[in-house]
């Protein structure tokens, strides 16, 4: 072979193997370009993702607040009417016991009255018995029974 032909195929393999080189860095470069924005969107999609989760945690932090809030609203009344409760429930007391002692002293003044102020009718007192009494929603058992 002639020297110019060998020269000829190394030009050749080298034009070639240089073109195949370019050729790599250009796709390098652009698949380095398609990386960067692929990792430019990334970010810019973590930063509103952040910003949404920024924005729900607020919302479910302000949500319990109003929720604590409202359960201590909600034990307030319910404490404030637990009291009122307690509070008619002693003056009840304080009232069934003046009445408890009205009775008593009625009945040291006047043993023959009954709970209605009408005076007990029996046998021996001269009037007529209960049960002709005329009154339906006594019994004819001669009096009421004190307590």
């Amino acid at each position: 072979m002639d020297t110019w032909l060998i020269v000829l195929i190394v030009v050749v393999v080298v034009v070639v193997l240089l073109l195949l080189a370019l050729m790599w860095s250009k796709r390098s470069r652009v698949a380095q370009v398609k990386k960067r924005e692929q990792a430019r969107e990334h970010l810019q999609e973590a930063h509103v993702r952040g910003a949404q989760a920024d924005k729900e945690r607020a919302l479910a932090e302000e949500q319990a607040a109003r929720a604590r809030r409202e359960r201590a609203e909600v034990e307030e009344r319910s404490a404030l009417a637990e009291q009122e409760a307690r509070e008619r429930a002693a003056k009840a007391d304080e009232e069934r016991a003046a009445a408890e002692q009205l009775r008593a002293k009625a009945q040291k003044m006047a043993p023959d009255l009954t709970v209605d102020g009408n005076p007990r009718h029996g046998a021996d007192s001269g009037y007529p018995d209960q049960a002709d009494s005329g009154h339906p929603d006594q019994s004819g058992g001669g009096g009421a029974t004190r307590r």
